[in-house]
């Protein structure tokens, strides 16, 4: 059995508060993107000399971590606690790139959930399968169903958002990763929570030409003076006709939203990672 975990966007994304945790409050729209990987699982034979029981195999982009923290692998441990699982060959297609603010690794590990769930009739309910989504990641939960939504908390409280789907259906979307690494960490430590005057839900259902104006990721501030060259992305992706651009969660991928269909984006951008799709 096969899914394809989609990629994710944050459509605005508002930092507003301090938790008693040490993490912070955020507020933002989460919206998929036809952008995916490949997750494939099947049974493990018993005479296969395995010493763990879900056999991760990862091709495609490289993933920096051990087999046992990717979040697939832990997935399958995480329902394995609860529910008689067999033991399972899984193959990763890696087109998502890494820390990119793309969501793709979030993505895989709520994949495995839908993927056990429905190969061995599991009946878990998509109600307690975001709950388990939840305990791998903050943002997890969201890609159980893939639907645009409204987070809050540390992104792990979702409201549906229909606004931004009736916005931006039949738009394009164009996403650019450099190769540059960000550190989440360090640019929540450069940031002043603080509560927008708007909700990001509200502006996003606006018409999408007052969003350039309104619709903030407050990362982009700390992020860009650390790294100018994804300033210079954003603006030229604006010079290529977006309507709208914006830096995907704390980066480094940036993504523009375009009327018609961007051309020539990959030798616009020569040596980073591109991709141009169509939302719906």
């Amino acid at each position: 059995m096969i899914k394809f975990p989609c990629a994710k966007v944050n459509l605005g994304l508002n930092i507003v508060s301090v938790r008693d945790d040490g993490y912070h409050n955020i507020e933002t729209v989460f919206y998929p993107v036809p952008l995916c990987d490949a997750l494939e699982i099947k049974y493990m034979s018993d005479d296969f000399p395995s010493e763990v029981p879900c056999d991760l195999k990862i091709t495609g982009h490289t993933v920096d971590c051990k087999e046992a923290d990717n979040l697939v692998v832990k997935a399958y441990h995480l329902l394995e606690k609860d529910y008689t699982l067999p033991r399972v060959h899984a193959h990763l297609y890696k087109r998502i790139p890494s820390q990119a603010g793309l969501g793709g690794g979030s993505s895989d590990g709520a994949c495995m959930i839908r993927l056990l769930d429905e190969r061995f009739r599991l009946n878990i309910g998509i109600a307690e399968m975001e709950r388990y989504a939840a305990r791998l990641g903050a943002d997890c939960a969201f890609f159980i169903t893939q639907e645009p939504s409204y987070a809050t908390g540390i992104g792990n409280e979702l409201e549906p958002a229909g606004g931004p789907r009736d916005n931006l259906n039949g738009y394009y979307i164009a996403i650019v990763k450099p190769d540059i690494a960000v550190s989440t960490r360090e640019a929540y430590q450069k940031i002043q929570p603080n509560q927008p005057q708007k909700s990001c839900r509200d502006i996003c259902m606006q018409p999408i030409s007052t969003w350039k104006e309104e619709l903030a990721n407050d990362f982009e501030t700390p992020v860009f003076a650390q790294f100018p060259e994804l300033k210079s992305i954003k603006e030229k992706l604006y010079d290529l006709g977006a309507i709208y651009a914006q830096m995907s969660g704390s980066g480094s991928a940036l993504y523009g939203i375009f009327e018609k269909k961007p051309t020539g984006i990959p030798e616009i951008f020569k040596g980073d990672f591109t991709f141009v799709g169509q939302l719906h």
